[in-house]
């Protein structure tokens, strides 16, 4: 992770520059500053991978700063403390306030470049595993056998060579994020940060904060765009981005540049921008929902992945797959699935594609008593017996009479309370089923107009 942007806080300018050549002969992009004021500055002009601060300097100390950064709303950064001057009662201050770790001066360079390697290697496993957790926890490894799929790896392996955007479409559940995710990791910036944008679960005055940050004094929250520097962006859902954020991002992401909210300074951009749809752009460029511009930057490199009914041969190793997966992760029983109820499910065409799938294969895995998954309880799963059939056959109607937008808000407010009927208000049961983390779950639910606990009740 040697492009890593290292911001060094120190008084003694002898250490700082010491420091400095150190970090640099090591491949890492360094700052320094040499008072508490200069490290807010620092701070303020762009989001560092890791903070080494010093304690005590001529206006404040470190702690205290330590303390305003995670006051203010979390501190993204980790930070080493460090001190000539240490007692045990600093170092647990630290601690709690959330520094990584803390080096007694004199600075063994060999123990500050070791610190400093696993540091950074430490929260990058970190993110990539909160990540990971909350979205795919059964992997980024696109499952399937078929010619179809074993042509899309390629094509994603070809395209991960190349730095340009990419615009993913398909039909919701087929894996649009997965692929995504594949391409970063064989990819040149697959040690950086992949960060999502949850287009769908944000309007327009969230968006401009979550994307590009805040300044309120010395607060300052950093953006998505800041938090996936070096890394991928990935928009998803990008066709419910209003227009005036899809402007205000291309602006971005064209120039490099760009300005927090109550800000004044431009902070740089370096990011690669993966898109995912399920809805025709070019049809909602055409209709005014979409910059052209935004479309055809977007489109450079279109990639589409396929429903599952277009290559049912690999449904009975989905099921498979699942099924190891769900054992693995939720330490749901092992069942298999024979022959026969394979070849009935390879039959269905799974509207919701794969993680239709997922979430049935999940539903018999608790609810059956037996080793095997035979052609019957798969016939009765699919044909309203199963809680999944149920579910859809229960669904109330959308009216199509609406525009587009309201009629998919109809679609999700209807959705989404029936989902927490059926988790009886559970909310990180909830965010699991539907595929959402609960902060993004929250923003839909308060953008629906659905208050939880009056919803439950």
């Amino acid at each position: 992770m040697k492009e890593a942007c290292i911001l060094v806080v120190d008084d003694e300018p002898d250490i700082r520059t010491l420091v400095q050549e150190i970090l640099e002969d090591e491949g890492y992009v360094v700052a320094v500053a040499g008072t508490v004021e200069e490290a807010r500055e620092q701070r303020r002009q762009r989001r560092f991978d890791l903070i080494l601060l010093d304690i005590w300097m001529p206006d404040g100390d470190g702690i205290s700063l330590l303390k305003e950064w995670s006051e203010a709303g979390g501190q993204p950064s980790p930070v080493i403390m460090m001190s000539g001057h240490g007692s045990v009662e600093t170092a647990v201050e630290a601690t709690r306030l959330g520094a990584y770790d803390f080096l007694e001066k004199p600075l063994s360079m060999a123990k500050l470049t070791l610190t400093v390697e696993r540091t950074l290697e430490a929260d990058r496993l970190t993110r990539e595993n909160i990540g990971l957790r909350r979205r795919f926890g059964h992997g980024v490894h696109p499952e399937g056998s078929s010619a179809v799929m074993q042509a899309l790896r390629e094509q994603v392996l070809r395209i991960a060579q190349h730095d340009t955007w990419v615009l993913i479409s398909g039909e919701a559940g087929v894996g649009k994020q997965t692929f995504a995710r594949y391409l970063h990791s064989h990819s040149a910036r697959a040690s950086r940060p992949f960060v999502e944008v949850p287009v769908g679960a944000m309007n327009a005055d969230e968006a401009a904060v979550e994307i590009f940050g805040q300044e309120q004094g010395n607060r300052i929250r950093y953006g998505l765009l800041e938090q996936a520097a070096g890394g991928v962006l990935y928009l998803d859902e990008v066709a419910q981005m209003d227009l005036h954020t899809q402007g205000r991002l291309l602006s971005a992401l064209e120039s490099r540049r760009m300005t927090r909210v109550g800000g004044s300074d431009p902070i740089a951009v370096n990011v690669r921008v993966v898109a995912a749809t399920r809805e025709d752009l070019r049809a909602l460029v055409r209709a005014g929902g979409f910059r052209e511009d935004l479309y055809y930057r977007l489109s450079v490199v279109p990639l589409h992945v396929p429903p599952l009914r277009e290559h049912p041969e690999d449904i009975p190793e989905l099921l498979r797959h699942q099924a190891e997966s769900l054992h693995q992760e939720e330490g749901l029983p092992r069942r298999r699935f024979s022959d026969a109820a394979c070849a009935r499910l390879a039959r269905y065409p799974w509207p919701g594609n794969i993680r239709e799938l997922r979430n049935l294969v999940q539903r018999l895995l608790i609810l059956g008593n037996t080793e095997e998954v035979d052609a019957d309880e798969a016939q009765a799963a699919l044909a309203g017996r199963g809680p999944l059939a149920q579910d859809c056959r229960d669904a109330p109607p959308v009216d199509v009479d609406l525009p587009l937008r309201e009629a998919r808000e109809q679609f999700e407010r209807d959705y989404l309370l029936r989902q927490m009927e059926q988790v009886d208000g559970h909310m990180t049961r909830l965010a699991e089923r539907v595929g959402l983390e609960r902060t993004h779950l929250y923003r839909k639910l308060r953008a629906l107009g659905i208050e939880p606990k009056k919803a439950k009740e």
